[in-house]
Order: C-alpha cells, then sequence, then structure tokens
C-alpha cells in the first residue's frame, strides 16, 4: 500500500495530478503505466467518526453534521454512490487503518487549512482502500443552523471535503478579491468545489450547484443520466497554438446553470460532460481569480496572457450525444 494525498480547502493548494474528466477535474492516480479515476468501487461508502479531538463541537453534533453533508451528495438523483455511517472509532483520520474516518486534529502550522482529504491507494490495482478528511482545530468552528459569525460552518466545509472524498478535484466557478495583508476573500462561487472557502458565520456552501451535481454524475452516473446527458467539446488555441489550462464555462440558456471545465493536455481540447440536452453559450476566461496550484501540478504552465472570450455562436447540446468540436481563438491581453 502507499498514501497518495490530496489535501484541499480554503486557499490551499491541491497536491497531485489532477486527472482530465468530462466537466470536471477527478483526481487520478498512475498505475504500470496506466492512468485510473481514482473513485470508489463499491457503494455504500461506509465511514466512521472519530471520538477524539473535538474542542468547539462536541461528538454528537459533529456526526449529525457530517451526515447532513453525506446525505446531501446521495441525495443527487442522477448520481448512484451512497454512504453509510459505520459508528464511531477512537482512531484519528489519516491512519492507514483501512478505515474511512473523519474526525478533528489540531494543526496550527497550517494556517490556511481548514480541513484536508487523504487516500489510501492500493499500488498494485490502483483501488482506493481508504479516504479520511480532518477538520483543523486551530479555526473555530460552528454546526449551527444560521451559523455563528467569526466561526467556520462544519457542514458546509464537510460538504467541499466529502466531494474530495469521492473522487472530485476543484472547480473554478467562482469570483474572489484579494485581501488586505494577502490571500482571498470569495465574493460569490458556482460550486461547493471552489477551493477557497466562505467567511466565517456564512452557511451558503450548504447547496450543491450544477458544477458539482454534473461531477458527481460524471464519476458515478445513474443509467437514465447516462442515456440523456450531453457533451461540448472543442479546441481552445491562442495565436494558433493550443492553449494549457484555460477555463470554460458552459451557460445554459434556459436554466441559466453554468458549469466548468478546463483545456487538458498539449492539444488544447476541452470536454465539457453531464451537460441537459439545450442551448448552451461558451466562454472561455484564464485560472486568475484562485491560486493555480488548486487546480494544476506546479509542473505545468498554465497561461493566464489572455482575454475572456465567447464562443461566436450557441452550442447545440443534444440528448445523449456531443455538440461537435468548437473551436475558441483567444486573445492576449
Amino acid at each position: 500500500m502507499r498514501r497518495w494525498t490530496a489535501r484541499v480547502i480554503a486557499a490551499l493548494l491541491l497536491v497531485g495530478q489532477p486527472e482530465p474528466a468530462l466537466a470536471y477535474l477527478k483526481f487520478g492516480v498512475t498505475i504500470g503505466g496506466r492512468q485510473i479515476t481514482l473513485k470508489w468501487a463499491d457503494s455504500p461508502v461506509r465511514y466512521a467518526v472519530s471520538t477524539q479531538g473535538a474542542t468547539d463541537v462536541s461528538v454528537a453534533d459533529f456526526q449529525a453534521a457530517v451526515g447532513r453533508a453525506f446525505t446531501t451528495w446521495q441525495a443527487v438523483s442522477s448520481s448512484t454512490v451512497t454512504y453509510q455511517f459505520g459508528g464511531f472509532t477512537a482512531a484519528l483520520p489519516g491512519r492507514d487503518d483501512g478505515l474511512s474516518t473523519l474526525g478533528f486534529e489540531r494543526r496550527p502550522e497550517l494556517d490556511r487549512v481548514l480541513a484536508a482529504t487523504s487516500f489510501l491507494v492500493d499500488r498494485t490495482t490502483g483501488a482506493l482502500v481508504e479516504s479520511d478528511i480532518f477538520f483543523n482545530t486551530a479555526f473555530p468552528w460552528s454546526v449551527a443552523q444560521a451559523g455563528v459569525g467569526e466561526r467556520f460552518d462544519l457542514e458546509s466545509v464537510a460538504l467541499h471535503e466529502i466531494g474530495h472524498m469521492s473522487g472530485l478535484g476543484h472547480s473554478a466557478l467562482g469570483e474572489t478579491e484579494a485581501r488586505e495583508g494577502g490571500g482571498r476573500r470569495v465574493l460569490a462561487a458556482e460550486a461547493v468545489m471552489f477551493p477557497i472557502a466562505f467567511a466565517p458565520g456564512s452557511v451558503a456552501a450548504r447547496t450543491l450547484k450544477a458544477d458539482d451535481i454534473a461531477g458527481i454524475t460524471d464519476l458515478y452516473p445513474e443509467a437514465e443520466s447516462t442515456s440523456t446527458a450531453g457533451s461540448i467539446s472543442g479546441r481552445v488555441t491562442k495565436d494558433g497554438q493550443p492553449l494549457f489550462g484555460a477555463h470554460v464555462v458552459a451557460f445554459n440558456v434556459a436554466s441559466g446553470a453554468s458549469i466548468g471545465s478546463f483545456t487538458l493536455g498539449n492539444d488544447g481540447r476541452f470536454s465539457v460532460g453531464s451537460l441537459s440536452p439545450g442551448i448552451y453559450v461558451l466562454r472561455v476566461e484564464p485560472l486568475d481569480d484562485a491560486e493555480i496550484d488548486s487546480f494544476f501540478d506546479t509542473s505545468r504552465t498554465v497561461d493566464l496572457d489572455f482575454r475572456v472570450t465567447f464562443s461566436d455562436r450557441a452550442v447545440v447540446v443534444p440528448r445523449a450525444g456531443d455538440s461537435g468540436e468548437i473551436g475558441v481563438q483567444v486573445a492576449r491581453k
């Protein structure tokens, strides 16, 4: 066995290579030269709650809050993934014991990390064996229904981390502004999986958005969604050359839903999947509203020197089909 870890939340950076996905970034591991999507092979996904380390929140309230977050993901009708509470444990998260554990730990040195998700992967098969989530008690927490000022909402953060636990990477559908003294503040987000947390006291991230639903559906598709959902595919270029790391957003004209993807690989291609049939407007933009490392490995060079560009025509997504290749050429800023 080996541990392959992705530590994520708030403004923390993602470690490890995300895998190209329809509509989303998924986690992947390379086994024997093959790229394998990191996902659970069986449902329900069983998890335990640690009885250790809690400070601001009782163990019972903690279990109830994360239970609500699991229920929110499980309620996505187009996805087949389910979860099951397996009981309490004295073990702490992050121990390679084959038990997926959620719990508290005090990590003051991680001064930008509200919580983190880690994975234990079978090095031979690539199978996901365990996924743990820890919540950092160096920050103040709340489980109050309406939130508490100056305390982070545990259910919201748990919802984000369970998305990672399920295999989802970060979404770039959000808007931020720089904080005085460093860091960024979230102004709005169209995805729970946006990598920067809302301010203390906010409970705005307790509800999944269209982008989150597309991501979990892409990983664990229900049969009917497979037979109806469509996709948009294409290529982004600048000065005639393929562009890596551009953020591509499909906006549904009828519903107003936005679902994002990225140009991945060296050919500038993208694919946005799990889309309801209909008419879409396509927007291509630089990934300049969050830290690049939240999405891509630091070894990759992501081009940010281009203007926001819209496709020159509306895109039709057919039922259970693809739009056909859409070409978008962007210009330098």
